[in-house]
């Protein structure tokens, strides 16, 4: 066994497996690239898909020119190439809309987390305890339907003495007075 998931202990076959199945997955993208050998330069004035078949490359729009990719810096220097005509992973894609999309996604993300980490905390505080109004409503709401209890059955008795008094009370069977007789 070699590790513990959320079921249980993960057989080892079972890791050696995934593993294997990553490299299925790496491998037509290793294989599509270019060799490690041949330079972005020499992909220049042609196509940009067939420089952006090595990873390692960048196609600049305006001059039609394969570049390195400046590995040391996050984004393409505007000395290189501007950022509204740099393609590098896909063709239809530049560096601007790129950016935009993944902020925009990223800030999404971020406040999808925030909230339901609020949702949460609040959840949590709310089913904890009931706070002290809830509390009070609760005990007044008691007594009420004590009071009213005491107030019925105080009046049922007064009732019933009234009809004892002028003889109205009603005899539990009304056909006991014939067989009595």
């Amino acid at each position: 066994m070699a590790s513990t998931g959320p079921y249980g202990p993960t057989p080892r076959w079972v890791l050696t497996l995934g593993g294997f199945a990553v490299l299925l997955l790496l491998f037509p993208a290793a294989s599509a690239q270019q060799p490690l050998g041949t330079g972005c330069s020499q992909s220049s004035n042609r196509t940009c898909e067939e420089c952006l078949k090595n990873v390692s490359c960048l196609w600049c729009n305006t001059n039609k020119a394969c570049l390195d990719y400046p590995v040391r810096k996050i984004l393409p220097p505007g000395s290189l190439c501007q950022l509204s005509s740099a393609r590098w992973g896909v063709c239809w894609v530049n560096f601007e809309a790129l950016i935009i999309a993944m902020s925009v996604v990223g800030g999404a993300i971020i406040l999808g987390v925030a909230i339901c980490c609020c949702c949460c905390c609040c959840r949590k505080k709310k089913s904890h305890r009931p706070d002290k109004s809830e509390e009070k409503a609760m005990r007044e709401r008691e007594e009420r339907r004590v009071r009213q209890e005491e107030r019925r059955a105080e009046m049922k008795s007064r009732h019933d003495e009234i009809r004892k008094k002028y003889g109205l009370f009603k005899e539990e069977n009304p056909y006991a007075r014939f067989e009595n007789n």
